[in-house]
């Protein structure tokens, strides 16, 4: 330590030597070259370990064709056995939950559809069925049964890219090929049902922002046909080949109680032997009402997640015919419920350019009197106020338990919105199936976790 006298004939410390070496200044030494740094720091230290040296520490991702978007994954390995691995998550960050809070509650719908982005209807439901239960408001049978329906239609659709962006990530090409070229289908028929292919915002608050459009039988039907054609050749070409089944049969391990243990739900759970699934165990919706079986396993390994997704597509295809009798039966009739303070007008007629309103519906709205219009304008931009208090309500996703926690002070805007994601929790099972196995065994993992990265950072 070195010191200074002033002019008081005192000394003063300097202020590198007050505080000893800078712990955040990086180790240097001089070489040949000049001086030479060594930086380390940030999450790669998590899994430096001085005692193996003979290690190397890698990053897969987040620029990686088979991390599922933004995914970064820290991997130490020796040689091409992992014995380490973490989940970096983040680069996908919406704040999602915080815009929520600035919007008011039927808005909130356009933003928690956009988290998990292939199953977007799922997360519209669980919302709207949290905001139902702040309000004490029953929805219209019909607009259950078109939920249902949409909902099942949405499980298919986000299978399907399970099942073709694992086929991708493993080499299997004509797998991807034949996954996405199903999905169109599904984004077709949803496309013609609720006006758009992804981020629909079609379930609100009470309801449907409307019901179904003419001819919607014979497109689900038709629909329903193509897939009962076509998916038996994803057994031909996946269940049963030889080097599918090499890929995947006893990879990424996860039994029953560390599924338990880590929160994990969905296919990965039911891949272990546990038969939970919330439509049937804690019914929501009018799912009491349809008849369907719950597929698992017990292998708990990426080929059992695989049969699962398979099997439930199948399941959902059932459901998805059920629903168009149970629609029949119940008849045509209001799809909101029927509260002037709370129903959002449902009863809209597009404009012929497919985004406004006809002159009809305007001369209607404007032409009954003031006090409608004021109604109508106040309803719009300032929104319906919901009764304080909290609500939890969830749904099972593709993916598996997907809640909603709201929190209400009774204004026209939530206080907290919070999303149980399943990615979000199932990502973390990710260690517990790679360490041990090989480099390429956890691209196949990861695969069967099925992780959408918008819910995951939302």
């Amino acid at each position: 330590m070195t010191t200074t006298e002033n002019s008081a004939g005192g000394t003063s410390i300097g202020p590198e030597d007050s505080a000893g070496p800078d712990p955040y200044s990086a180790p240097e030494r001089e070489t040949t070259e000049g001086t030479v740094y060594t930086v380390t720091g940030g999450d790669w230290d998590t899994l430096m370990d001085a005692d193996h040296e003979d290690r190397i520490v890698i990053n897969m991702g987040p620029q990686h064709p088979s991390t599922h978007g933004v995914l970064r994954l820290v991997l130490e390995l020796e040689g091409e056995t992992v014995t380490q691995g973490r989940a970096v998550i983040g680069y996908l960050h919406t704040g999602i939950e915080k815009n929520c809070e600035y919007r008011t509650w039927t808005q909130g719908v356009t933003f928690v559809t956009r988290a998990d982005y292939l199953a977007p209807l799922f997360n519209e439901a669980a919302y709207c069925m949290a905001v139902e239960k702040l309000l004490g408001v029953q929805v219209p049978d019909r607009a259950e049964h078109i939920r249902v329906l949409l909902m099942e239609l949405n499980r298919i659709g986000s299978h399907l890219v399970a099942l073709a962006t694992g086929g991708m990530e493993l080499g299997a090409l004509t797998g991807m090929t034949s996954g996405f070229r199903e999905r169109e289908e599904v984004l077709h028929l949803l496309e013609f049902l609720t006006g758009l292919r992804m981020n629909h915002a079609f379930i609100r608050p009470g309801g449907l922002a409307q019901d179904l459009p003419e001819g919607y039988r014979e497109k689900v039907t038709e629909f329903l046909d193509v897939m009962d054609s076509r998916l038996p050749d994803y057994d031909r070409l996946l269940t049963g080949q030889p080097i599918w089944k090499q890929r995947l049969e006893g990879v990424g391990y996860l039994p029953v109680d560390g599924c338990l243990a880590l929160g994990a739900s969905g296919p990965i759970l039911r891949s272990a032997g546990l038969a939970w699934d919330l439509r049937k165990h804690m019914p929501y919706s009018v799912y009491d009402q349809y008849d369907f079986e719950v597929p698992t396993a017990t292998e708990a390994d990426c080929y059992a997640r695989y049969r699962l997704r398979v099997a439930e597509i199948h399941e959902s295809l059932k459901i998805m015919r059920q629903a168009l009798t149970k629609l029949d039966e119940v008849g045509p009739g209001r799809v909101m419920v029927d509260d002037p303070k709370v129903a959002w007008p449902a009863q809209l007629s597009i404009g012929s350019d497919g985004m406004g309103n006809t002159l009809e519906h305007v001369r209607k709205i404007m032409g009954q009197s003031m006090e409608s219009l004021i109604h109508h304008f106040k309803l719009v931009t300032e929104g319906f106020h919901v009764p304080p208090g909290q609500a939890f309500s969830a749904v099972e996703s593709p993916r598996g338990e997907l809640g909603v926690h709201l929190v209400s002070d009774g204004g026209t805007r939530p206080v907290r919105v919070h999303l149980r994601d399943p990615s979000f929790v199932n990502l973390q099972s990710m260690p517990a199936m790679s360490e041990g196995g090989q480099v390429a065994d956890v691209i196949a993992a990861v695969a069967s976790i099925d992780p959408v990265m918008g819910g995951c950072d939302r």
